[in-house]
């Protein structure tokens, strides 16, 4: 195999994670398993069958790789080529359950992935839960693991999968009556965040250019985009089609979906666009076909190169905290799931047809678009005032 086949990117696995340090010589190699390139060729076969970035950079960092090695793995340039260090957005911090993802908490005991048992992943679970981890947090990470498993049971890797585990004992099963921690954001809201992008503090001679960004990442993100569809999308995935602008947006599990731009949408991202244009010095069409802007970012950095999810969550962020006192009292918890979280509401609160909401925004079932409904849940919804009514003796307001 070449020295640049995956094989050889597989050697930039870290061989001991870092939480283990202090117990591992990590010249032991990876710990608890006899044959560490067997592994990473594993994972590696696995996180290739995803077309999208975002999915495959998320699943790796939910398991404890690093987010480098996915993308030397995959091909992906997170940054422009030529970018200095210290241009590049910097790594994500490590949480609190940084130490408990799972090839981490196995390597932390010596233990081979592919030999573990249910319990040792109904152990992993509980560990979370003793460190505070949400039960969200918790449905996500077991969700990935039986992914990984699910693969590796395909391929005659393990004889089953040892995260296919009952999630109604485990009190991980989902339902529409779940709280989500996810603010709800209203259309006035959504409003406020619009105008404060507009007027965004730069005192850069590009603050027009930044302003205009700001506005179309805002506009798009109105279209329930996720946060990883957005920062993947090149000029050229926007097309006219039947007289439409569209994006051809790449979701989860590599399913391409076309999403319709608002005027609102389509108004922001042209001055965007023409204003980067002018800037650049350039006349690269934004709506074409197949045209040279094909590999060129749609929502790009001022050099040129591809933003991170970590500069739209920051962008939106500092829009929120000048959006004024409409988001005062949110603004510190205002991030990108948040914008499409308010596109399903309100969607559904305008009485648009479930089906279409779910086409939208690409959820694989519809199951997952009804657990949005439960934000329409307001005081004029429930049926406590008339309970309290016929209680008390009085007339409900």
């Amino acid at each position: 195999m070449p020295d640049s086949g995956p094989l050889a990117v597989l050697e930039a696995l870290p061989r001991v994670p870092a939480v283990a340090a202090r117990e591992i010589n990590p010249a032991d190699g990876w710990p608890g398993v006899d044959d560490p390139d067997g592994l990473r060729a594993q994972i590696a076969d696995w996180l290739s069958q995803y077309a999208n970035t975002g999915t495959r950079r998320t699943y790796a960092y939910a398991l404890g790789l690093p987010v480098a090695w996915t993308d030397a793995l995959t091909g992906a340039d997170p940054a422009p080529t030529g970018t200095p260090p210290s241009r590049r957005p910097p790594p994500a911090r490590p949480g609190p359950l940084h130490h408990l993802a799972w090839f981490r908490w196995c390597a932390g005991r010596g233990l081979d992935p592919r030999a573990a048992t249910g319990s040792e992943v109904k152990a992993w679970l509980h560990a979370l839960d003793a460190t505070g981890a949400e039960k969200r947090t918790r449905q996500r990470m077991l969700s990935t693991l039986s992914a990984f498993y699910g693969h590796l049971t395909e391929t005659g890797v393990v004889p089953a999968n040892p995260a296919a585990l009952n999630r109604a004992r485990l009190g991980l099963s989902r339902s529409v009556r779940d709280a989500s921690p996810t603010i709800r954001l209203t259309a006035e809201q959504l409003g406020a965040m619009l105008r404060a992008a507009a007027r965004l503090p730069n005192r850069t001679r590009h603050r027009e250019l930044y302003a205009r960004r700001a506005v179309a990442v805002v506009g798009l993100l109105t279209l329930g985009l996720r946060v990883s569809e957005l920062v993947g999308l090149d000029r050229d995935d926007l097309v006219v089609t039947g007289g439409e602008p569209v994006l051809r947006v790449l979701g989860k599990g590599g399913v391409r979906r076309e999403v319709y731009l608002t005027e609102l949408a389509a108004v922001a991202l042209r001055a965007y666009l023409e204003e980067r244009d002018r800037t650049a010095g350039t006349s690269t069409p934004a709506v074409r076909g197949r045209t040279a802007a094909a590999r060129t970012p749609l929502i790009a950095t001022r050099d040129g190169g591809r933003c991170s999810r970590f500069d739209v969550n920051a962008l939106l962020r500092r829009v929120a905290l000048t959006a004024g006192p409409a988001l005062a009292d949110v603004a510190e918890k205002v991030h990108p799931h948040a914008l499409r979280h308010a596109y399903v509401t309100i969607a559904l609160e305008q009485d648009a047809r479930i089906q279409h909401v779910q086409a939208d925004v690409g959820h694989a079932s519809i199951a997952t678009t009804q657990y949005y409904d439960r934000g329409r849940r307001t005081r004029g919804t429930t049926a406590a005032d008339l309970v309290a009514a016929a209680i008390t003796g009085t007339q409900p307001d």
